[in-house]
Order: C-alpha cells, then sequence, then structure tokens
C-alpha cells in the first residue's frame, strides 16, 4: 500500500471513529417545547421561553382572511409567519396575482420582524425618516399595509400574517381580521 493510501485510510478510520463517538454521546443540548423552563425567564443560563403560532391556529388565521376577502369580493395572496418569521402557511386564492405571492411573504415577515404592521415601518421610513431604506434589508422588506403580527391574549407575537392583491386599505383589512382569530 503506497503511503497516500495508507494516509487515507487511516483518516477515514479516524473519521469513522469520531463521527460513532459524536454520534453516541449524550445531547448537551436538550430542547423540550412542552415543558416549563426553571428559574426566571431572563436568568443567565435559562433558556428563552418562546411561544409559536401552531398549524391550526395559522390555518384559522388564513380561513378568517379569506372569508374576510370573499365578503370584500377580493382575489388575495395570504401568508402566516411563525415566531421566527419563517412560513407557516399559505393560500393563494383563484385568480389572484402572482406578483403578489411574494409580496405576501414579505409583508408577514416585516410585521414579525419588527412586531408592529408593516404599514407603521412605512410611515417611519420615508425619505429623511429614522428609518429610511429599510425595505432593502433582510432580503428585502415591504413597508405598506398589509402584514399585522400575530399576538396571544397576553401580547405575545406568536407569528404574522400578510395579504397582498389588493389595495394597501383592503390588505389591511383582510390581513386584521386573520389575525384577530388568536385570542
Amino acid at each position: 500500500m503506497t503511503r497516500s493510501r495508507s494516509i487515507l485510510a487511516l483518516g477515514l478510520v479516524l473519521g469513522s471513529l469520531t463521527t460513532a463517538a459524536w454520534l453516541a454521546a449524550p445531547s448537551r443540548v436538550a430542547v423540550a417545547q412542552d415543558q416549563p423552563l426553571k428559574g426566571k425567564p431572563d436568568a443567565p443560563g435559562d433558556a428563552l421561553n418562546t411561544k409559536d403560532i401552531s398549524l391550526d391556529q395559522a390555518h384559522a388565521v388564513i380561513m378568517a382572511a379569506m372569508q374576510k376577502a370573499q365578503e370584500m369580493k377580493l382575489k388575495q395572496d395570504l401568508a402566516v409567519v411563525d415566531a421566527g418569521g419563517n412560513l407557516k402557511a399559505f393560500v393563494r386564492m383563484d385568480g389572484a396575482w402572482l406578483g403578489s405571492i411574494d409580496i405576501a411573504i414579505k409583508k408577514a415577515k416585516t410585521a414579525r420582524y419588527f412586531d408592529m404592521p408593516s404599514g407603521e415601518i412605512g410611515k417611519l421610513s420615508q425619505p429623511g425618516g429614522p428609518l429610511y431604506q429599510i425595505e432593502v434589508s433582510n432580503r428585502g422588506l415591504i413597508t405598506f399595509p398589509g402584514g399585522i403580527p400575530i399576538k396571544t391574549s397576553d401580547g405575545t407575537v406568536i407569528g404574522a400574517i400578510g395579504s397582498s392583491g389588493s389595495t394597501v386599505d383592503n390588505d389591511h383589512a383582510v390581513a386584521a381580521a386573520g389575525a384577530s382569530v388568536i385570542k
């Protein structure tokens, strides 16, 4: 066996042993979503207690928003993101614009990233405003109405909804109807 093959074989054996040891070792980090945290939530070393929107809740938000859109005779793209800003549920109503898909998702992300309606961010991002050009951050934000944080009864933000496909006032009304089902 040549020297380079010997070194390669030794590397493969050591790599396999390291991987096996790593896989067999007990996990140092455990995450249990259903277990209460011990101590104060802000105590050093304690994990954060983050609440998140469930799939059932996300579907209820979408259904309420769709119902409002149908009452208003609108064709909407509707997106719900979770507490981390990740897409949780999406609906493109029949006939809704393809271009509004990305806008609905970005409105929801904008509302979640800043925990305020996307239209409020828009007011702050006008030329000369304190957040001017913020819409170019975070891979693109949407800073006009239609994105609303989804909050629990205690005010905890667990996600957000974005609605797009009509005027910004209509988009906001549809999103508000969706967000209002979570109590």
